[in-house]
C-alpha cells in the first residue's frame, strides 16, 4: 500500500536537454560528420530528456522508492534503515541529476528544496521536491 507518492516534473533539465539536441542537429550542419553521429546525438539527448523528465518519491509501509522518468532507475530503502529527515536546501552548485555531494548522494530534477534522509550507518540522501515539508512529514510518520 502506497504512503505517500508525488512525481515532481523536471522542466528545466528536460529543456536542457532538448535544447542541447537542437543545438548538436544545427552545428552539425557546420561541421562535416558521418551520416550517423547527428542522429545517434541527437536520439541519447532525447532518451536522457525521457528518462530524467520527472521524479518520483513513494512510500510504502516498508520502503522508500524514487524514481527517475518511467523508472529505470529506481532505488529503494527499508524504511528500518532511516533514522530521520530533515528539509534541505540545495545550491546551484549542486546542480540536478545524480551525483555525489558533500552531504550524500543526491537526486533531483529541478529546483533547491530536498529533504535529507539520513541512514543508519550515518550517510545521507538528498531527495529534490517542490513539497519538502510534506516528504519530511511523510517519511517521519511511516518510520517504524
Amino acid at each position: 500500500m502506497i504512503r505517500y507518492e508525488h512525481t515532481q516534473r523536471g522542466t528545466v533539465i528536460l529543456a536542457a536537454l532538448l535544447i542541447a539536441a537542437a543545438i548538436c542537429s544545427a552545428l552539425a550542419t557546420l561541421a562535416p560528420a558521418p551520416p550517423f553521429v547527428v542522429p545517434m546525438v541527437f536520439g541519447v539527448f532525447v532518451v536522457c530528456a525521457y528518462m530524467f523528465s520527472s521524479l518520483t518519491i513513494q512510500i510504502t509501509s516498508r520502503t522508500l522508492c524514487w524514481y527517475f522518468g518511467p523508472g529505470l532507475f529506481r532505488k529503494k530503502i527499508l524504511l528500518s534503515d532511516i533514522r530521520g529527515a530533515e528539509v534541505a536546501r540545495t545550491r546551484l552548485i549542486h546542480g540536478w541529476g545524480i551525483h555525489r555531494t558533500a552531504r550524500g548522494w543526491l537526486y533531483n530534477v529541478s529546483g533547491f528544496d530536498a529533504v535529507a534522509v539520513r541512514l543508519d550507518a550515518g550517510q545521507e540522501i538528498l531527495l529534490g521536491t517542490d513539497e519538502p515539508e510534506r516528504l519530511r512529514a511523510a517519511i517521519l510518520r511511516a518510520l517504524p
